[in-house]
């Protein structure tokens, strides 16, 4: 089923339109400081954050969403768990779209005050689903926050706001557990005609962090399922918004780019091919250009298997060939090998 892709962060007009994944994080800051919570806001905006998302788990923190909103050009999404009061509170003081899981936010009345304010002031509602806050009978009825849970649990979510007569939804039904998560918004795609988010949840640090949003999201992104993304990890959110980025690098969503190729390296491998590609990788980090940058160890992984590089070098004897598209343009001594690449690559 085609989704609507109505939903939209109204700050600077985004809208949904099918060609541009937006990558979302979210502050982590203690909800009392104000200024480490805008600096953050600041700092993921540069790294290339779309949508950042501030929790509010009091009166008092209301005072975040106009701060932050007032630094940043991105939209700010106002987390809300258990006060509905919050989250209509958030929408007067600003916020682009609200965050609720009607799972624990209160009775049908309760949602239905969310749902008039966010009307009112054509405010998007994310539904947030979520394995940790899944209602009791669903458990229940599962046996656990099983991907059927998860999804009914959304699916009840979406009727009820439709029965309030709103329709600028957004869906997530994210799971610690990678498989469950791919399961839930693979099952939600086919029902559902909204926006969805994507996400592992409560995914830990860097390194297993990485790779189970990798394999969740990168999996439901490859099946063209999700609008927006968001790599929870426990640690700086500035890193999930690198991890975000290269996942959209890794299936093409994302184009203007240096995507860097290299080869393990074996025997064959005569010049240091490991250090070249990290200092290739740092000094290219952040340049906007849409090229594939090969850095190979030996004529069997150079020109032959990287022939539809733009640009390349491959190893020798303390020496690499350098070649375009395939076509060997000259040698090159191994220690200016870096500065010859990045010269050549700034003069494309």
């Amino acid at each position: 089923m085609r989704r609507r892709l109505k939903a939209v962060a109204l700050k600077n007009g985004y809208r949904f339109d099918g060609k541009k994944i937006y990558v979302q994080s979210m502050l982590n800051k203690l909800s009392r400081d104000v200024e480490a919570n805008v600096l953050q806001a600041k700092q993921l905006e540069k790294a290339g954050c779309d949508i950042v998302r501030v929790a509010v788990p009091s009166f008092d923190d209301l005072r975040l969403i106009p701060a932050i909103k007032n630094q940043v050009e991105i939209p700010v999404v106002a987390d809300i768990h258990f006060d509905h009061r919050l989250a209509i509170e958030s929408v007067r003081a600003g916020a682009d779209k609200i965050r609720i899981n009607p799972g624990n936010i209160g009775d049908q009345s309760k949602v239905k005050e969310v749902v008039l304010a966010c009307k009112n002031a054509n405010v998007p509602i994310r539904i947030g689903v979520n394995s940790g806050s899944l209602e009791k009978h669903l458990l229940y009825k599962y046996s656990g926050p099983k991907p059927e849970a998860l999804l009914e649990s959304a699916l009840n979510s979406i009727n009820m706001l439709e029965k309030f007569d709103f329709n600028d939804i957004i869906v997530s039904v994210k799971s610690s557990d990678v498989v469950s998560t791919i399961k839930a918004y693979r099952m939600l795609s086919e029902v559902c005609e909204y926006p969805l988010h994507l996400g592992v949840t409560e995914s830990g640090t860097r390194q297993m962090g990485v790779l189970k949003s990798a394999i969740g999201i990168g999996s439901l992104l490859a099946d063209e399922i999700g609008e927006t993304i968001r790599v929870s990890l426990t640690g700086d959110p500035v890193e999930e918004i690198r991890v975000a980025r290269d996942i959209l690098k890794s299936v093409n969503l994302e184009k203007n780019y240096i995507k860097v190729v290299s080869c393990p390296t074996c025997g064959r491998t005569k010049i240091d091919i490991i250090n070249l590609t990290k200092k290739v990788e740092k000094e290219l980090e952040g340049v906007k250009k849409p090229l594939k940058v090969a850095i190979m160890g030996c004529a069997v992984n150079g020109p032959g298997e990287a022939k539809d590089a733009d640009i390349g070098i491959a190893g020798g004897d303390g020496q690499a060939l350098l070649f375009k598209k395939g076509r060997i343009e000259r040698k090159i001594e191994e220690e200016k090998i870096v500065e010859v690449l990045l010269g050549e690559i700034k003069k494309m």
